[in-house]
């Protein structure tokens, strides 16, 4: 289906999301059949992990950001990987906080103080090695991947998320960032046996939320290939416009506008003990070509992964710059173009129970504060859409597509009767122009 251009549209309030269960196995894929949770009352069945627009890869569930009792989590940090797993998730992290405290006391003040202790302090070696041995636990490959990791946590600065590290950091360095990278860029990148990245890999959590927003999203260019996801669903919450109303531009045109070349994810940040659950928080879909712990890491590597709120959710696009040999990329890679005519073709399904519900594919390119939506095109949940964009390199390096509810409302709006003040339900990894990433 090739759908026509509504430039500047506004969906009108009211409606919600999709809502999809967990997605069924590909043929020829080593995947569980998963089942939903106790008490979650039946849900209709998630779209195919295949792809109708590109090969060799299969969709995976991604929820990558999770806290316990180990840090300021209510739960037993023993349920959630088993919690995660009946939610219907394939991929899963616990990232508790590592905060001031670990080099001041860590494990000589366990059991001995209170035990809000670690709410406080966060992550300790014995915390970091426990939370190790129940990732370790609970992995199988091609059946679920539990990954251990930790949430950088500078109250001013902002938070970020390392996955599959050897060790963890807390905050050494007060209202900087140049610590943890210097961390981050110890590493070769070199990834062990067991799909251990001994530097590991990194993401800017809830973007926005804390005023000093990592520097102004200042870019260190020793670690940017580390820095590989920044937050746009947060539980309930859509980043794009985060701190719009207090005169701060877009995090999604900060970061990007930065020189950062993080892909777009969407995580439940859980600080309860119901991880998982219920299905309609954030989570992320990644396109692996296998599940293990390494393929996870070849997929955040390649940013080959999108946001959404939606379980079940299938997002595949590719582009292609017209007139040029190199063929369709898919998001997450770079377009060879300085000007020309860019085809998108878009794969974007969220189950036969949504078969047909009303969509809009929405292009976003730099803008000053906030993206400039230089196209919309309507389609519908199960169908393949494809559209050309006029893209010009001069004007910013990167397009990203956003897919909406045009019957819902964004609950964090930008500036009046921007399109985007619509309903998210996913994004796409952006593509970066001049033809790499």
């Amino acid at each position: 289906m090739t759908s026509t251009g509504r430039r500047g549209l506004l969906g009108p309030p009211g409606g919600g999301l999709l809502v999809a269960g967990a997605p069924g196995p590909t043929p020829g894929a080593t995947l569980r059949t998963v089942t939903t949770g106790a008490g979650t009352g039946p849900a209709p069945a998630g779209a195919s992990r295949t792809s109708r627009v590109s090969a060799g890869t299969v969709l995976v569930s991604a929820d990558l950001h999770n806290h316990t009792l180990l840090s300021d989590g209510d739960g037993d940090p023993d349920r959630a990987f088993a919690s995660l797993r009946a939610a219907g998730l394939d991929v899963a992290a616990l990232t508790d906080h590592a905060t001031f405290c670990d080099r001041l006391a860590g494990d000589l003040a366990a059991g001995r103080l209170p035990p809000g202790y670690t709410a406080v302090a966060g992550l300790t070696p014995q915390g970091w090695a426990r939370t190790g041995a129940l990732a370790d636990a609970h992995d199988e490959p091609g059946v679920f991947t539990a990954v251990r990791g930790f949430e950088w946590s500078e109250p001013v600065l902002g938070h970020v998320n390392v996955w599959c590290s050897a060790a963890y950091t807390d905050v050494v360095e007060v209202g900087r960032m140049d610590a943890l990278h210097r961390w981050l860029a110890r590493c070769d990148g070199s990834v062990g046996p067991d799909g251990v990245d001994p530097g590991g890999l990194a993401g800017f959590n809830h973007p926005g939320r804390e005023p000093g927003r990592f520097d102004d999203f200042r870019l260190d260019p020793v670690v940017v290939d580390r820095f590989v996801s920044l937050e746009m669903f947060n539980r309930y919450d859509d980043y794009l416009f985060e701190g719009w109303t207090d005169g701060r531009p877009s995090p999604l045109v900060a970061c990007l506008g930065a020189g950062w070349r993080t892909g777009l994810s969407g995580v439940t940040d859980e600080h309860g003990n119901d991880w998982g659950f219920p299905a309609d928080k954030g989570r992320t879909g990644l396109w692996v070509t296998e599940l293990t712990r390494a393929g996870m890491l070849e997929a955040l590597r390649a940013r080959r992964f999108f946001a959404t709120r939606t379980s079940g959710l299938r997002l595949d696009a590719t582009a292609e710059v017209l007139g040029r040999a190199a063929g369709p990329v898919r998001m997450g890679g770079g377009l060879a173009l300085e000007r020309g005519e860019v085809r998108f073709v878009v794969d974007v399904d969220g189950g036969p129970d949504r078969l047909g519900r009303e969509l809009l594919v929405q292009v976003l390119r730099p803008g000053a504060y906030a993206p400039l939506v230089v196209e919309v095109v309507g389609t519908a949940s199960g169908e393949v859409v494809t559209f050309t964009v006029p893209l010009d390199a001069a004007e910013g390096g990167w397009v990203v597509l956003r897919v909406s509810d045009p019957t819902g409302v964004n609950r964090t709006p930008g500036p009046d009767g921007h399109p985007c003040n619509d309903l998210g339900v996913a994004y796409a990894s952006p593509w970066w122009l001049g033809g790499t990433r």
